[in-house]
C-alpha cells in the first residue's frame, strides 16, 4: 500500500471521527497513526481545526496551528480561511482580522474565500463601514468578487439596516460584470421586507420573473410572509395562490405559514381546510408544524382549539415536546388562566420535560399580571437558571404594584452581577424611585449602571 494511499484513509478516518465530534478520539488517532507511519498532511491538520473550531472554539482551533508548524506542516489559505471563518461564527471581528493580517505576514495570498468571509464577520458585528473597507482592498489586490462576494454585501447591508445601499448596489451590479442571480434577488427581497418596504420587495419580485431569472419557493415565501406580518393578508394570500398556480409545490412550512395567517384572521374553516388539503397531498403534519398551528392558535386565544390538536399529536403516534407545551403555558397565562398554567407546568415536570425556563417566565409574568407578585417572587426564587427575561418579568411586575424598593435591590443586584434586563424594565425602575420620592435608592441604582457601562467599555 503506498504511502498516498495510507494518508488518504488515514484522513478520511479522521474526517469521520471529527465529524462525529470524537476529538480526543480523532488527536489519539493522528499520534497512533504517526507511530504506524501514517505521516499527517496539511489535510489532515485542516480537518482536526475545522472540528475544532465547530464544537469548541477558534482559541481551541488556533492551538493546533503549533503542532502542525511544529511538525514541519505549513499551514495554507484553507488553514486561515477555517480559522477566520471559526472567529466568525463567534462574531469576533477582531480576532478575525488578527487572524487575516497574519495570514498575509506567512506569506500566504487572501483568496476570495477570506475576504468574504471577513466581511461577513464585520457585517455580522454591526460593523458595515469596515466591512466595505475590506472589499475596496479585496478590489486593489486585483481579485475578482465572485456572486457570494456580492451577494454577502448585500446580505450584510440589509441586516445592519442599509437596506437602501444594497439597493443602489443592487442597481449597479451590471456595471460591475455581474449579472444577479436567483439568490441575489431572493437576499434583497428578505432585506426589503424585514425593513418593512414591501412595495419595493414586490417591483423586485416582478423584475425577477422579467429577469430570465425564475423565482423560487424561497422568493414566494418570502414575500408572502412579509405580507402577513405586515397586516397585508389579502396580499399574502395572492402571493400563495400565485405560488400555486405556477405549480410550486408547497411544503410544511408554506402551509403553516397560511394557516397561521388564517387563523390571526378569524378564517378558521379555510385554515382547517389547508390542513385537509396538506393530508391529501401527502403532507404529514410534524411536530414542528403543529407547534406552528398551536402557537397561532393560542395568539388568538382559541386555546381550545390548540389542545385538541395536542390530542391530536398524541393520537397520531408523535408526541408534543417542550416547546410545544410551553406555548399552551404561555397561552394560558395570556388568558389569564393562571391555575391552569400552574397545572401544565406540573404535567410538564411529571412528564419527564423538567423545568422550562421559557415556561416559567411565561408564568412569573401571568402571575404579576394578575398580581399576584408574591408567587412570582416565590417561583423566581426557585429558579434555578434565569435569563433576562426571567428578570424583566419580575421587576415589571414589581413596578406594576409599586413595590420599587424590592425592585431595587433586584435590579441593584443584576448590574452588580452583569445581569443584563430590558431597558423597559429598568426605566420603569428608575422612574418608580424617582415618582417615589426614593431619590437615595434612584441615585444609588444609577451610579451602579453608570460604573457598569465604564467597566464593559
Amino acid at each position: 500500500m503506498s504511502r498516498g494511499f495510507s494518508t488518504r484513509l488515514f484522513n478520511i478516518c479522521i474526517t469521520s471521527l471529527c465529524k462525529a465530534s470524537k476529538l480526543e478520539r480523532a488527536e489519539a488517532i493522528i499520534i497512533d497513526g504517526i507511530r504506524l507511519g501514517y505521516i499527517p498532511d496539511v489535510v489532515t491538520y485542516n480537518t482536526l481545526i475545522a472540528a475544532y473550531c465547530r464544537f469548541v472554539g477558534v482559541d481551541a482551533a488556533y492551538s493546533v496551528l503549533y503542532r502542525m508548524k511544529e511538525a514541519g506542516i505549513k499551514p495554507n489559505v484553507i488553514t486561515y480561511n477555517t480559522l477566520i471563518s471559526g472567529a466568525t461564527r463567534d462574531c469576533l471581528p477582531t480576532r478575525s482580522l488578527d487572524l487575516f493580517e497574519e495570514m498575509l505576514q506567512v506569506g500566504i495570498c487572501p483568496d476570495a474565500w477570506s475576504y468574504n468571509t471577513l466581511m461577513h464577520c464585520f457585517f455580522k458585528s454591526g460593523r458595515p463601514e469596515e466591512a466595505y473597507m475590506i472589499f475596496l482592498d479585496m478590489i486593489s489586490r486585483d481579485l475578482s468578487p465572485s456572486s457570494t462576494t456580492y451577494n454577502t454585501i448585500i446580505n450584510g447591508l440589509c441586516k445592519t439596516g442599509n437596506t437602501g445601499y444594497a439597493l443602489r448596489l443592487f442597481r449597479n451590479l451590471d456595471g460591475h460584470g455581474f449579472h444577479p442571480e436567483t439568490v441575489t434577488y431572493n437576499t434583497l427581497i428578505d432585506g426589503l421586507c424585514k425593513s418593512g418596504r414591501l412595495g419595493q420587495a414586490r417591483r423586485i419580485l416582478k423584475e425577477l420573473g422579467e429577469s430570465g431569472h425564475a423565482p423560487n419557493i424561497i422568493t414566494y415565501t418570502t414575500v408572502m410572509k412579509c405580507c402577513f406580518r405586515s397586516g397585508k393578508f389579502k396580499q399574502g394570500l395572492e402571493i400563495f395562490t400565485e405560488l400555486k398556480s405556477k405549480g410550486y409545490a408547497c411544503d410544511t412550512f408554506v402551509y403553516c405559514t397560511v394557516i397561521s395567517a388564517l387563523s390571526k384572521l378569524g378564517r378558521i374553516r379555510e385554515a382547517n381546510a389547508y390542513i385537509d388539503e396538506m393530508e391529501r397531498v401527502g403532507i404529514r403534519l410534524d411536530i414542528v408544524a403543529y407547534n406552528t398551528l398551536i402557537n397561532a392558535y393560542c395568539k388568538e386565544g382559541k386555546l381550545d382549539i390548540a389542545f385538541q390538536l395536542l390530542n391530536e399529536i398524541e393520537k397520531s403516534g408523535l408526541q408534543g415536546d417542550e416547546y410545544t407545551h410551553t406555548i399552551l403555558v404561555d397561552g394560558l397565562c395570556k388568558m389569564g388562566d393562571i391555575d391552569a398554567a400552574i397545572r401544565h407546568v406540573q404535567y410538564m415536570e411529571m412528564s419527564g420535560f423538567g423545568s422550562s425556563l421559557v415556561a416559567s417566565n411565561s408564568l412569573i409574568h401571568g402571575l404579576c399580571n394578575v398580581g399576584q407578585v408574591d408567587s412570582a417572587i416565590t417561583l423566581f426564587n426557585g429558579l434555578q437558571w434565569k435569563d433576562s427575561f426571567t428578570y424583566s418579568s419580575l421587576l415589571h411586575g414589581l413596578c406594576k404594584v409599586r413595590r420599587y424598593r424590592t425592585a431595587f435591590r433586584i435590579m441593584l443586584a443584576c448590574v452588580r452581577d452583569g445581569i443584563r434586563v430590558l431597558t423597559s424594565a429598568r426605566r420603569a425602575v428608575l422612574d418608580g424611585l424617582r415618582s417615589s420620592r426614593f431619590y437615595r435608592e434612584e441615585k444609588k441604582l444609577k451610579s451602579a449602571i453608570h460604573m457598569a457601562k465604564s467597566l464593559r467599555c
